[in-house]
Protein backbone atom coordinates (compact mmCIF):
# COMPACT_ATOMS: atom_id res chain seq x y z
CA UNK A 1 0.00 0.00 0.00
CA UNK A 2 1.62 3.13 -1.38
CA UNK A 3 0.87 6.31 0.83
CA UNK A 4 2.00 9.98 -0.08
CA UNK A 5 4.58 11.28 2.54
CA UNK A 6 4.65 14.96 3.11
CA UNK A 7 7.17 16.83 4.81
CA UNK A 8 5.91 16.60 7.62
CA UNK A 9 5.75 12.72 7.31
CA UNK A 10 9.72 12.99 6.29
CA UNK A 11 11.03 15.04 9.19
CA UNK A 12 9.45 12.06 11.89
CA UNK A 13 11.17 9.87 9.83
CA UNK A 14 14.10 11.66 9.85
CA UNK A 15 14.17 11.98 13.92
CA UNK A 16 12.84 8.52 13.79
CA UNK A 17 15.95 7.05 11.97
CA UNK A 18 18.63 9.26 13.92
CA UNK A 19 16.64 7.38 17.13
CA UNK A 20 13.49 5.53 17.20
CA UNK A 21 13.48 5.98 21.17
CA UNK A 22 12.63 9.59 21.65
CA UNK A 23 9.30 10.32 22.92
CA UNK A 24 6.20 11.39 20.95
CA UNK A 25 6.45 14.65 22.88
CA UNK A 26 10.26 15.84 21.70
CA UNK A 27 9.44 14.72 18.05
CA UNK A 28 6.38 16.34 18.57
CA UNK A 29 8.60 19.75 20.12
CA UNK A 30 10.99 19.18 17.22
CA UNK A 31 8.29 19.43 14.55
CA UNK A 32 6.25 22.26 16.15
CA UNK A 33 3.27 19.94 16.50
CA UNK A 34 1.46 17.98 19.13
CA UNK A 35 1.35 14.31 20.13
CA UNK A 36 -1.36 13.43 18.96
CA UNK A 37 -0.87 14.07 15.18
CA UNK A 38 2.55 12.64 15.37
CA UNK A 39 1.11 9.57 16.74
CA UNK A 40 -1.48 9.85 13.88
CA UNK A 41 1.33 9.72 11.74
CA UNK A 42 3.70 7.14 12.91
CA UNK A 43 0.65 4.59 12.70
CA UNK A 44 -0.18 5.64 9.85
CA UNK A 45 3.28 4.97 8.43
CA UNK A 46 2.90 1.90 9.81
CA UNK A 47 0.31 0.54 8.42
CA UNK A 48 1.63 1.04 4.93
CA UNK A 49 4.73 -0.64 6.05
CA UNK A 50 6.85 2.80 5.51
CA UNK A 51 8.09 1.61 9.04
CA UNK A 52 8.87 -1.89 9.16
CA UNK A 53 9.84 -2.16 12.75
CA UNK A 54 11.58 -0.34 16.00
CA UNK A 55 14.53 -2.03 16.77
CA UNK A 56 18.27 -1.91 18.46
CA UNK A 57 21.55 -1.41 16.17
CA UNK A 58 24.68 -3.46 17.97
CA UNK A 59 27.86 -2.92 17.63
CA UNK A 60 29.29 -5.85 16.15
CA UNK A 61 33.05 -5.85 17.21
CA UNK A 62 31.98 -5.18 20.90
CA UNK A 63 30.18 -8.06 20.38
CA UNK A 64 33.31 -10.11 19.02
CA UNK A 65 31.95 -10.64 15.70
CA UNK A 66 35.44 -8.85 14.27
CA UNK A 67 34.99 -10.33 10.56
CA UNK A 68 32.65 -9.17 8.21
CA UNK A 69 32.89 -10.81 4.36
CA UNK A 70 30.88 -10.18 1.06
CA UNK A 71 30.31 -13.14 -0.73
CA UNK A 72 30.07 -13.21 -4.34
CA UNK A 73 28.09 -16.76 -5.15
CA UNK A 74 27.91 -18.10 -8.99
CA UNK A 75 25.48 -20.97 -9.60
CA UNK A 76 24.51 -22.91 -12.24
CA UNK A 77 21.00 -24.12 -11.01
CA UNK A 78 18.38 -21.70 -11.50
CA UNK A 79 15.42 -23.77 -10.63
CA UNK A 80 12.32 -23.01 -8.12
CA UNK A 81 13.55 -25.75 -5.89
CA UNK A 82 17.34 -24.81 -5.62
CA UNK A 83 16.41 -21.50 -4.90
CA UNK A 84 13.79 -21.84 -2.32
CA UNK A 85 16.48 -24.60 -0.81
CA UNK A 86 19.31 -21.49 -1.15
CA UNK A 87 16.63 -19.48 0.71
CA UNK A 88 16.12 -21.16 3.52
CA UNK A 89 19.60 -21.72 4.04
CA UNK A 90 20.25 -18.28 4.10
CA UNK A 91 17.32 -17.58 6.26
CA UNK A 92 18.32 -20.43 8.81
CA UNK A 93 21.71 -18.71 9.17
CA UNK A 94 21.97 -15.67 11.49
CA UNK A 95 25.58 -14.76 10.53
CA UNK A 96 23.94 -13.80 6.90
CA UNK A 97 22.68 -10.19 7.71
CA UNK A 98 22.17 -8.91 3.86
CA UNK A 99 21.65 -11.57 0.90
CA UNK A 100 20.88 -10.21 -2.70
CA UNK A 101 20.45 -11.15 -5.66
CA UNK A 102 21.68 -9.61 -8.69
CA UNK A 103 21.81 -8.52 -11.97
CA UNK A 104 25.44 -9.75 -13.46
CA UNK A 105 28.23 -12.40 -13.75
CA UNK A 106 27.37 -12.64 -9.75
CA UNK A 107 24.31 -14.12 -9.11
CA UNK A 108 23.92 -13.26 -5.48
CA UNK A 109 26.01 -11.12 -2.56
CA UNK A 110 26.04 -11.99 0.94
CA UNK A 111 26.93 -9.53 3.93
CA UNK A 112 28.18 -12.26 6.59
CA UNK A 113 28.89 -11.18 9.60
CA UNK A 114 31.22 -13.74 12.01
CA UNK A 115 34.17 -13.79 14.61
CA UNK A 116 37.22 -14.56 12.64
CA UNK A 117 38.03 -17.08 9.16
CA UNK A 118 37.49 -20.28 11.02
CA UNK A 119 33.79 -19.23 11.55
CA UNK A 120 33.40 -17.79 8.35
CA UNK A 121 35.23 -21.16 6.58
CA UNK A 122 32.63 -23.07 9.04
CA UNK A 123 29.51 -21.15 7.65
CA UNK A 124 30.88 -21.99 4.34
CA UNK A 125 31.53 -25.71 4.64
CA UNK A 126 27.96 -25.76 5.98
CA UNK A 127 26.09 -23.87 2.93
CA UNK A 128 27.65 -25.36 0.48
CA UNK A 129 26.54 -28.75 2.42
CA UNK A 130 23.43 -27.83 1.97
CA UNK A 131 23.44 -25.89 -1.31
CA UNK A 132 24.95 -26.86 -4.79
CA UNK A 133 26.88 -23.52 -5.39
CA UNK A 134 29.20 -23.42 -8.71
CA UNK A 135 31.58 -20.76 -7.45
CA UNK A 136 31.81 -18.68 -4.60
CA UNK A 137 34.18 -15.78 -3.97
CA UNK A 138 34.76 -14.44 -0.43
CA UNK A 139 35.65 -10.71 0.37
CA UNK A 140 37.17 -9.90 3.23
CA UNK A 141 35.72 -6.36 4.64
CA UNK A 142 39.50 -4.35 5.85
CA UNK A 143 37.59 -1.82 7.53
CA UNK A 144 34.25 -0.30 7.11
CA UNK A 145 34.00 3.45 5.91
CA UNK A 146 30.47 4.19 6.05
CA UNK A 147 27.69 1.88 7.03
CA UNK A 148 23.64 3.40 7.51
CA UNK A 149 20.64 2.07 7.81
CA UNK A 150 19.01 6.06 7.41
CA UNK A 151 17.36 6.51 3.75
CA UNK A 152 17.99 9.56 2.30
CA UNK A 153 14.58 11.68 2.63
Amino acid sequence: MAIRLDDTDKKILALLQADATQSLDDIARKISSSKTPVWNRIKRMKEAQVIKQTTVLLDAEALGLEACFFVLIRTSEHDAAWQDAFLKALLERPEVQEAHRLAGDIDYILKVRVRNARAYDAFYQALIAEVKIFNVTALLSMEEIKSSYALPL
